[in-house]
């Protein structure tokens, strides 16, 4: 098949049932696998050339609503009657319910279930250690610094939070994602404050200004020297790559905790 992907998180769904021979484009954004990277680029996963990808002639377009705004693609494709699958994962098993999807649309219905078997088969390794963990520490996750932003309870970061022995400080909000004030964040006084800014490359992601907010050096994470820069690939795309996430948090929080 002639595959294009609109959004890294796809191509990843892709990679992970080994077709990513099979797509002829991607978006601007889609930076792994390597093995990729020469493919046309079809635009930001916002604003999709759909004149270039319409011009590809794909046999199958991969489009998404896990980022808002992400809309006017997918009502651009039906306009023009391209054939496409569209992805909206909140949750771990809403990953694995894709791989199967995509399974299903490509004739891989095996290798899917496989890929779906293994990624759950994880996360029920990693809910047997923490069911284990009597202190559980509170995790600030930070999407955006001004204004703040931050995953609520329907997100995975959620429940990767919990697979890792912590918990989101905002799970309680049944949102996919909130705005959050200083003075909330201050009154909740995190144990460890995880930035995962979008779009922001990792050298550009400065723990410094965290610290210079107004009442932000008295919070226990700030004290106690737990500000975290959390690759955003591993921790803010839907893919089973969230688990490599998963994994780096969870030594981050608990580093004598081992899980295999």
């Amino acid at each position: 098949m002639k595959i294009i992907s609109l959004c890294p998180s796809n191509t990843e769904l892709c990679t992970y049932l080994g077709i990513e021979d099979q797509l002829i484009a991607i978006d601007d954004y889609s930076d792994w696998p390597e093995s990729i990277q020469h493919l046309p680029k079809v635009g930001p996963d916002l604003s999709i050339d759909i004149d270039q990808v319409e011009a590809l002639k794909p046999d199958l377009i991969l489009a998404s609503l896990s980022v808002p705004g992400m809309e006017k693609n997918i009502e651009a494709l039906k306009k023009r009657n391209l054939p496409h699958i569209i992805f909206n994962p909140q949750s771990l098993e809403d990953i694995a319910q894709d791989l199967l999807t995509l399974g299903e649309a490509t004739d891989l219905k095996n290798e899917a279930e496989k890929q779906a078997s293994k990624f759950r088969a994880t996360i029920l390794r990693y809910q047997d250690v923490a069911d284990t963990i009597e202190t559980k520490p509170s995790l600030y996750w930070e999407w955006w610094p001004n204004p703040l932003f931050s995953p609520g309870g329907v997100n995975w970061l959620s429940e990767i939070s919990r697979l890792a022995g912590g918990y989101n400080l905002f799970e309680e909000v049944n949102m996919a994602s909130i705005q959050v004030t200083s003075e909330e964040v201050t009154e909740k006084d995190p144990d460890h404050i995880c930035l995962a800014w979008v779009g922001v490359p990792l050298r550009k992601v400065n723990p410094g200004l965290v610290k210079k907010r107004n009442g932000w050096s008295d919070m226990k994470a700030v004290r106690h020297h737990n500000i975290h820069i959390m690759e955003e690939p591993l921790f803010c795309r839907p893919s089973p790559r969230l688990l490599e996430g998963l994994s780096k948090l969870a030594r981050t929080l608990h580093p004598t905790t081992t899980i295999t």
